[in-house]
């Protein structure tokens, strides 16, 4: 025999099997006559005699052994014949990749040497053998659908970065990702191909041809008239680009699909094929025939029924069976072709798994009659089939494929020591087990029939103006409601045909996650447990090997169904013992965190480093907890790495895949579809081949904790009396119930990291699909307009037109459909439950941490992430198909987590820069929203009361921009024409995405902003830090804003060809959007708040008010100077700064004038009209520019004063999209056609009501009037009583103790941050009010 387990199984048989030759003749077993005739029975003669029982020689067991040996060497090929070399082909068997020469670039080669994985830009690998006469093909499985070209070469195909399979002469190829044949040249050729497709490269030498099929499905004759003749053969090659994977079958394993008169690379084991398919039947016979002692007589039965009883017949006879079946069993060929097909075969009969009992008999079989090697090594082959063939399997409408192979699985994972077997050794460390609970999404609508599912397409064809869909179409027709509803009722069937997969997916997950099979060994959970945990650490670690990272397609839907699993065993746990909590209410727990039984690897915690807070906190974690740390612990914590000695980390690795350094060890997710350790990594820079289970990097130290995880066992995890497990250390704060299954508390946390890692992103990834079909559809009803209007003798324009019609309905025929696919596995109603209800754990959790006052720094960071994502996620990604108002408890929910966000922004135990910044904008983003706004105001008032205070920190040394436009949101809608969506000159422009949150309708909160009066009233010290601060930060951004428009413009200038780095056009716009909302913020305060400016009892009021005037002078000038730079930058329509405009910014000026000249008390009125009058950069015309009144003696002709957002060039575009043009005539003797207009308030009429306007007026005329007797009653100054710093007021105070001078505005504002004098930096110590002696 030519089977490795050959020289093994023999000595088994003398051990196992000499008993039976000892025994007398007529053994207690059964009589001999009725033996014979069961064992001629089991094992009949093919050998055409005479058929007659009588004439038969009696069969015993002493000489069944020969027998059966002459039975399986019936038929056998003789020896020499066996091994003749086929014609046609040369090469070793078996075929496998040349790692040794055949390759070029980077790549990952798997143990088999089947799998590859391309590592860097375009590499390239071919076969060992090669074929020059005759019909052949091979296989390539398809893991990632990236750029790859698959095909032949010849030997003297030379490839390099750039060029690979059929980039030269004699190569080659297809290349299913571009849908194009290659050869030197390229045309279109086949279909695109989607990860877990079979391509099928078959080649005739014979007639010089090569075709290509896509699961099983032939795409044409590529290539003809391929050159051919002596010294010409072709290898199998690919090559493929970074991160692009494969596996390939030269004939190892059965071929998928065999095409008719082409042979494999590699020949099929027929002699061992002949006698697996014997054995099997012998095995078979065994099965149905029962042995009736009493009658003695044989009977048949039926199969399903039988059950192994330990009678001695039986037995001894499979023993002889197993003896040859067993080292058949351990390869990979016959265990695919003869047994999965078995096995497969006693499930057809479709009901439920567990109507079928003879597998799990079998397996029994397995264990009892083969060595623990050979059943290890059958069932890991069996489980790598069963993958391999579940996730290359086409997508057929009843996914019947797919339910097949998983219905197999669970019944193998049904037998307890096989599934434990398999959960220790196979499905985490060999095989990519979370395969198993991803459903793919068809990329071929038609080949997935769901054309038959879903025979009627429909799309959104309503849209608002902004472009969004439009929730309750008012006037949809008949027709296409019954679209919709056929199209609604396709999707349910599609549905519940996944739904199927999905709960096969679940049943095996609950096998997995069974705790009560204790027989043999440690329940299937903890080991389950142990692994899981390693497997998020490899996913976790962002050193990761690129080939063990989880695809996150696969997490998705391995996240919904460890959901789906985890809170059935959390209910069924729930209802034996009644005091825990139900998976409703489910929260992990704050020990977890701090109690060092849960491994979070090196993910950061809120506080920082687990070390470092290891170091700070355990004075409170003793006390708080009872939880002593180990000084020496600290310490080799706190070591650095790089001091750990080499060889101890190693030592200490368990079965050597540590953390990290092991992770070429582990299957590596790109390449070979089940197998894949990607161990040998090719590179034709140092042509040698890297020692297997090298990673590329210095492989990291692995600190002793980090193995805890691999040795957990279940009292470690549940505990037991007297022993928390892993709740040890709870805290006073947490109540004394218990909640769950600690296994479960440790599962759910992972489900939490999980969604942290990539499921998140994925969400979001898959958004694509709908919006697609937005577009599309968009498209067509504009298409569809213009049709409608195309005048009747353009036929040419006619029939374009109605090609793109064309186009685009096919296109969303085909999305919709897709788009079905995509709701009913990631965005159905259930799955949007799961994401909700991970939020509410998130939130439940941080709330349980939150009350344990310092130890919530231990608290991971993922978590607060993942409350933010989760909800962000439920919002943009679930909302067109299913509403978020309809989840349970949904408002309290929005409330909870807005008290979070409120209290943990400015949370002083959090120390990362990015989660507060992440926080920071989840809550700016959660009060643009009116639902959510309304949630901030429902937390309780001391909580809001809180935010607001943090809100109003002065703005120096923190993230200032964020908490503004906080306010500024606050704000929005009750300022001064400040109750747009869109800026009035963007209106026209494509519509972004509708739902950002600056783009939501305004929603000023009127409860927030009396907390933000009431704090700024009271607390005078605090209101004029955070007012000078302000002002500071609104003197540089738009000071930086207006450094910046200079340079555009002199680069604008310039004769030669010039660019503007978009960057820099981007800050530019940044610093004009903070520059107007900074503006809004003090028109907030102004409005709140008037006493802080204009009380002048309060002690910087008078101080704060200059400054104001000044800055707003400052902007007023720079903004509305005739011919100046803003125009002429706003003039140049420059993309990127599209926001910078004069609208927003004059109007938010006009907002704090108007406020403080109008709306004021009359001694208000009048201190801020002498505080603006008296800036030296006060200028009447600035405010008469408002009105377009550009007051001829000030500045000559006014009519050229500005060309604006109301210029002709770009009319302003009302509510009703008419043009309003504007209605203030232009001045006399500067009109002509070139004339520009120029800015007013007046051409705003949708924007600024007339109130407003009529404000402006009157400050314009009380302006106008106050100027003129300033002007009177001024007598001329003389230059030395000027104040030299400023060299605008007169001298007022004199300092102490040096005695120099200045005015009062300049001392006060240099005294805010500094405390040394201007001229002498002397300390200054008082200052006091100056007049100057009457001159004698």
């Amino acid at each position: 025999m030519s089977s490795k387990g050959g020289g093994t199984a023999l000595t088994r048989r003398n051990y196992r099997l000499s008993s039976d030759t000892d025994k007398p003749r007529s053994t207690g077993i059964v009589n001999e006559k009725l033996l014979s005739d069961y064992l001629h029975h089991v094992f009949p003669s093919t050998k055409q005699g005479p058929a007659l029982a009588s004439l038969r020689k009696p069969l015993g067991f002493q000489d069944l052994g020969a027998h059966l040996e002459r039975l399986l060497s019936e038929g056998e090929p003789a020896e020499e014949s066996r091994d003749q070399p086929v014609e046609g082909r040369l090469g070793p068997q078996p075929v496998v990749l040349d790692h040794t020469s055949g390759f070029e670039g980077l790549l990952f080669v798997d143990d088999d040497l089947l799998g590859v994985i391309g590592h860097s830009n375009f590499s390239s690998i071919r076969a060992t053998t090669c074929v020059y006469k005759g019909k052949w093909a091979y296989e390539v499985l398809i893991s990632s659908q990236g750029l790859m070209q698959i095909g032949w070469c010849t030997l003297n195909c030379r490839f390099n970065q750039e060029e690979g399979v059929g980039d030269t002469p004699d190569s080659y190829a297809y290349d299913g990702n571009r849908v194009r044949k290659w050869n030197v040249t390229t045309t279109n050729y086949g279909k695109s191909w989607a990860a877990g497709d079979i391509v099928s490269c078959l080649i005739d030498l014979d007639e010089g041809t090569i075709t290509f099929c896509l699961n099983g499905q032939s795409l044409g004759t590529a290539f003809t008239n391929i050159k051919t003749g002596p010294g010409v053969a072709y290898f199998p090659a690919i090559s493929l680009s970074f991160k692009e994977s494969v596996a390939f079958n030269f004939g190892s394993r059965p071929l998928r699909y065999p095409v008719e008169g082409y042979l494999p690379l590699q020949n099929p084991p027929t002699a061992d094929l002949m006698k697996a398919h014997k054995l099997l039947g012998y095995i078979k016979n065994v099965l149905a025939t029962a042995i009736d002692t009493q009658e003695e007589k044989l009977l048949e039965k039926d199969c399903a029924v039988w059950r192994l009883h330990g009678e001695p017949t039986v037995l001894v006879t499979l023993a002889h069976i197993f003896n040859h079946f067993a080292p058949l069993m351990c390869k990979v060929y016959l265990v695919e072709d003869v047994l999965m097909d078995f096995l497969l075969g006693i499930l057809e009969g479709g009901g439920s798994v567990d109507e079928h009992p003879l597998i799990q008999q079998l397996l029994d079989l397995f264990w009892l009659l083969m060595e623990d090697y050979e059943v290890n090594e059958c069932l890991k082959q069996l489980m790598m089939s069963l993958l391999r063939a579940y996730r290359f399997s086409p997508i057929i409408p009843d996914l019947g494929f797919q339910i097949h192979y998983l219905r197999l699985t669970t019944a193998i994972l049904r037998h307890e020591k096989s599934r434990k077997y398999l959960l220790s050794n196979v499905l985490f460390d060999v095989l990519r087990s979370v395969v198993f609970f991803y459903v793919k999404t068809p990329l071929r609508v038609k080949e997935a029939g769901l054309e038959e599912l879903i025979p009627t397409t429909w799309w959104p064809t309503h849209f608002d103006k902004e472009g969004k869909d439009e929730r309750e179409p008012k006037e949809e027709s008949a027709d296409e409601r019954l679209r919709r509803r056929a199209y609604e009722r396709g999707c349910q069937r599609l549905k519940k045909r996944i739904e199927v997969v999905e709960e096969l997916q679940v049943q095996i997950l609950r096998l997995l996650l069974n705790n009560k099979d204790k027989t043999t060994g440690e329940a299937s959970r903890y080991i389950f447990l142990n692994k899981f945990r390693k497997f998020l650490q490899e996913n976790a670690s962002n050193r990761g090997h690129p080939t063990a990272l989880c695809p996150p397609e696969y997490m998705v839907c391995f996240l919904h169904r460890l959901i789906t699993a985890v809170r059935s065993c959390w209910d069924e746990g729930n209802r034996k013992s009644p005091g825990s909590i139900s998976s409703e209410d489910a929260y992990v727990p704050p020990q977890l965190f701090y109690n060092g039984k849960v491994d979070y690897f090196d993910l950061q915690r809120l506080g920082g480093l687990l070390s470092h807070l290891k170091k700070t906190l355990k004075d409170d974690l003793a006390s708080k907890a009872n939880i002593i740390i180990d000084p020496a612990e600290i310490q080799t914590t706190s070591m650095d790495d790089l001091d750990e000695d080499e060889e101890s980390g190693a030592a200490q690795r368990p079965f050597g895949a540590a953390a990290m350094g092991g992770a070429l060890a582990r299957p590596s997710w790109l390449s070979s579809p089940t197998l894949g350790r990607a161990n040998r990594f090719l590179s034709t820079a140092a042509v040698s081949l890297m020692t297997p289970r090298r990673p590329l990097t210095q492989p990291e130290k692995v600190k002793v904790r980090t193995l805890a995880v691999e040795q957990r066992t279940e009292e470690d995890i549940e505990g037991s009396h007297g022993n928390d497990g892993l709740l040890l250390g709870r805290p006073l704060e947490e109540p004394d119930q218990p909640i769950a299954d600690k296994s479960l508390l440790e599962i759910v946390d992972g489900i939490v990291m999980m969604y942290n890692l990539s499921v998140h992103q994925q969400l979001g990834k898959m958004v694509v699909v709908s919006d697609d079909v937005h577009e599309y559809a968009v498209a067509l009803k504009d298409t569809e307009e213009k049709i409608a209007r195309c005048p009747a003798r353009r036929a040419d324009i006619l029939e374009e037109l109605q090609k793109s019609q064309k186009v685009f309905a096919e296109k969303l025929n085909h999305l919709s459909r897709r788009l079905a696919w995509i709701n009913a596995t990631i965005y159905s109603k259930e799955k949007m439950l799961d994401v909700y209800w991970l939020l509410c754990v998130c939130i439940r959790t941080i709330e349980h941490a939150d009350n344990t006052g310092s130890l919530f720094a231990f608290a991971p960071e993922f978590y607060l992430n993942v409350a933010m994502n989760a909800y962000s996620a439920l919002k943009n990604y679930f909302s067109p198909a299913n509403s978020m108002e309809e989840l349970p408890g949904y408002e309290e929910t929005l409330t909870q987590l807005a008290a979070i966000l409120a209290k943990h922004f400015a949370d002083p135990r959090i120390v990362g820069t990015d989660i507060k910044d992440s926080l920071m904008q989840a809550l700016a983003s959660y009060v643009c929203y009116p639902q959510s706004l309304r949630a901030v105001e429902r937390i309780p008032e001391e909580q809001r009361v809180a935010m607001m205070r943090n809100l109003l920190a002065p703005y120096e040394q923190r993230p200032w921009a964020q908490t503004n436009w906080i306010l500024v949101r606050l704000w929005r809608g009750c300022g001064f024409g400040y109750r747009y969506t869109r800026l009035p000159h963007l209106l026209k422009t494509k519509p972004e995405d509708a739902n950002l949150p600056s783009l939501q309708k305004p929603c000023p909160s009127l409860l927030l902003q009396r907390h933000m009066a009431e704090l700024l009233s009271m607390d005078k010290d605090m209101a004029a830090s955070f007012l000078n601060s302000v002002l500071n930060q609104l003197n540089w951004a738009f000071s930086e804003f207006i450094g910046m428009i200079q340079e555009i413009q002199q680069a604008a200038e310039r004769p030669e060809r010039n660019f503007v780095d978009t960057r820099q056009l981007k800050v530019c716009a940044t610093c004009f959007d903070l520059s107007v909302s900074l503006l809004r913020v003090l028109e907030m305060t102004v409005t709140l708040v008037p006493e802080i400016f204009l009380d002048w009892s309060r002690p910087s009021a008078e101080l704060l008010l200059r400054r104001l005037a000044q800055l707003l002078n400052q902007v007023l000038n720079r903004v509305t100077a005739e011919k100046n730079l803003f125009d002429r930058v706003v003039n140049l329509r420059l993309p990127g700064l599209e926001s910078v405009d004069h609208y927003p910014i004059l109007v938010a000026v006009t907002g704090i004038l108007v406020r403080i000249l109008v709306d004021g008390d009359r001694q208000g009125v009048s201190r801020a009209a002498s505080v603006l009058l008296s800036d030296p950069c006060f200028q009447l015309h600035s405010i008469q520019h408002l009105l377009g009144e550009g007051g001829g003696e000030a500045s000559g002709s006014a009519a050229v004063l500005t060309s604006t957002a109301a210029a002709a060039a770009r009319p302003v575009v009302g509510s009703l999209g008419s043009s309003v043009a504007s209605p203030i005539p232009s001045a006399p003797g500067a009109a002509g056609p070139a004339e520009r207009k120029h800015f007013s308030l007046h051409a705003y009429t949708d924007y600024i009501s007339e109130e407003e306007k009529q404000k402006v007026e009157l400050m314009l005329a009380f302006l106008t009037e106050e100027s003129k007797q300033a002007a009177a009653s001024t007598a001329p100054t003389s230059e030395e009583d000027l104040c030299p710093i400023c060299y605008a007021h007169s001298i007022s105070a004199i300092f102490k103790p040096c005695s120099h001078k200045s005015c009062k505005a300049c001392i006060n504002q240099h005294l805010m941050n500094n405390k040394d004098c201007f001229f002498c930096k002397a300390t200054i110590t008082g200052v006091e009010d100056y007049s100057k002696p009457a001159s004698s």
